[in-house]
């Protein structure tokens, strides 16, 4: 058999390594791309200019194209066949990715629990993406809910990685060069800096922008993220087709722009959960959580830790995150994430 059917759950191994297949070179067309499908306009990722008077040689691509561009290297090794994508732990943006840099993925499985239904399972892998230079620009963990091929096959013994809470302030890396001294604040769209914010302090970000069906396929299709999930309406009982949980990052956090313009940079994902299917037809707006701050070595710079909710329009009140212990049905996306912002 010569076509790819993907991995089932049983066909997992804890240590085992995947080396995911094509090579991605960036352009600025992934940025232009990225631009077009959702409303980003971070200044530090759209200006050559205003990135040199931050000390840096141009402007980088957003930091969640090199994300999308990793993940969708892995989907036909790790999440083909999967039911959906759960969570993520432990990202780090590792170096700024620039057009012309070509990333590669690898994947190791770190855990393995099979869900007590008996069909399907959770794999845990820590994927890497590598430049042209053999460097890691990027690391995170993520886990994956993933059906079996048969329902009989026998469970492995579950592993349920031990993963922190959160990345912790010395560990981010901050781009080399990186001066937020001069910042312009006014190129840059806000006043606001990271002495303005407090911990505790809620954002709306007001805005809201409803996903398209051709829309959420196209911006998939550009991260070449295959999951059978998001293409085939006859792969869900419902007949329709999930939204890629990165689409919704993309929006909520391209929503932020109104109230956090100067959060520019992410340099490490903490946590997160696709909380409830989301579907075309659907008004996605967004709030911000200040969770911490922490002060950096980079002239300028200061790093703010966020709580990024994504949120389907309607609710009577969409600050609320849970109800019965369990996330309420209106919550899209609960992400944690650390950003470099000046001071």
């Amino acid at each position: 058999m010569k076509t790819n059917t993907g991995r089932f759950f049983e066909d997992y191994r804890v240590g085992q390594v995947i080396d995911h297949a094509v090579p991605r070179t960036i352009s600025g067309g992934e940025r232009a791309l990225y631009h077009a499908l959702y409303p980003a306009r971070g200044a530090l990722h759209s200006s050559d200019a205003f990135a040199r008077a931050c000390g840096l040689p141009a402007a980088p691509v957003d930091d969640l194209v090199a994300f999308h561009v990793v993940f969708g290297k892995t989907v036909p090794d790790i999440s083909l066949n999967a039911v959906a994508n759960l969570g993520y732990a432990e990202g780090r943006w590792l170096g700024p990715v620039w057009p012309g840099d070509t990333l590669r993925a690898q994947s190791e499985v770190i855990g393995l629990r099979e869900n007590s239904n008996g069909t399907s399972g959770v794999v845990y892998v820590r994927s890497r993406g590598i430049n042209q230079a053999g460097e890691t620009v990027l690391d995170y963990v993520r886990w994956v809910m993933v059906r079996k091929r048969d329902p009989a096959a026998p469970a492995p013994a579950p592993v349920v990685p031990d993963l922190a809470a959160a990345v912790p302030a010395s560990a981010l890396v901050i781009p080399p060069g990186l001066d937020f001294s001069g910042y312009d604040f006014t190129l840059a769209g806000e006043p606001h800096g990271w002495r303005d914010y407090q911990i505790g302090e809620i954002i709306d970000h007001v805005d809201g922008v409803t996903i398209e069906e051709a829309e959420h396929m196209l911006a998939t299709r550009l991260w070449q993220n295959t999951a059978k999930v998001h293409f085939d309406a006859t792969f869900r009982d419902d007949g329709r087709r999930l939204i890629y949980g990165g689409h919704v990052i993309s929006l909520a956090r391209a929503l932020s722009f109104n109230g956090l313009a100067n959060a520019q940079m992410i340099v490490a994902l903490n946590g997160g959960a696709h909380a409830n299917p989301c579907f075309a037809g659907d008004t996605v707006r967004a709030w911000s959580e200040v969770l911490d701050k922490a002060e950096t070595a980079a002239p300028g710079v200061g790093a703010i830790r966020l709580r990024l909710v994504a949120v389907r329009s309607g609710a009577p009140d969409p600050f609320t995150l849970k109800e019965g212990g369990k996330y309420a049905p209106h919550v899209l996306l609960d992400l944690d994430y650390w950003a470099l912002m000046p001071l």
